[in-house]
């Protein structure tokens, strides 16, 4: 009887293949793009994913100023904070966070959906969100990334 034998290839930093890619925000639900971005991030649509290694791309968040939040969302959900003083509790609505700074509310919501851990905050610098068109990653060559729901 012949036996099959399989081996487990476990990809390592030395061996990941990165790229950069280019998401659209304009229009898109920001959960609904934040969980995409995380996927790209963590490298979990790689067949060579491995939990342990950053081995998600690079990506680039453009239009963060157009995102989209359903319902009452814009003055319901709030953001806290604390200064780390007492009595430092500090909150802002989504309203008040995106007129400060619109990428601000992507990264955000990427940040929470990355492991809580050495890996995750690897893992967040490899995310550039910008308000508007225009991003300086220009000579990474970076690849669009259509996704497949939104306006």
């Amino acid at each position: 009887m012949d036996t099959l034998s399989y081996k487990t290839v476990s990809a390592n930093k030395n061996t990941v293949v990165k790229e950069w890619l280019v998401v659209d925000a304009d229009g898109q639900a920001l959960g609904r793009l934040a969980a995409e971005v995380a996927v790209l991030l963590r490298g979990k649509h790689k067949p060579s994913f491995t939990p342990h290694v950053d081995c998600g791309d690079n990506v680039i968040v453009i239009n963060a100023g157009k995102v989209d939040l359903s319902g009452n969302k814009w003055d319901d959900k709030t953001y806290i904070r604390h200064t780390g003083y007492p009595g430092g509790q500090r909150s802002l609505t989504a309203a008040e966070m995106y007129k400060k700074d619109p990428a601000r509310l992507i990264e955000k919501a990427v940040k929470g959906m990355l492991p809580k851990n050495k890996l995750g905050a690897e893992l967040f610098r490899n995310l550039k969100v910008y308000a508007d068109a225009n991003h300086g990653q220009e000579a990474q060559k970076p690849r669009t990334i259509k996704l497949n729901y939104g306006k």
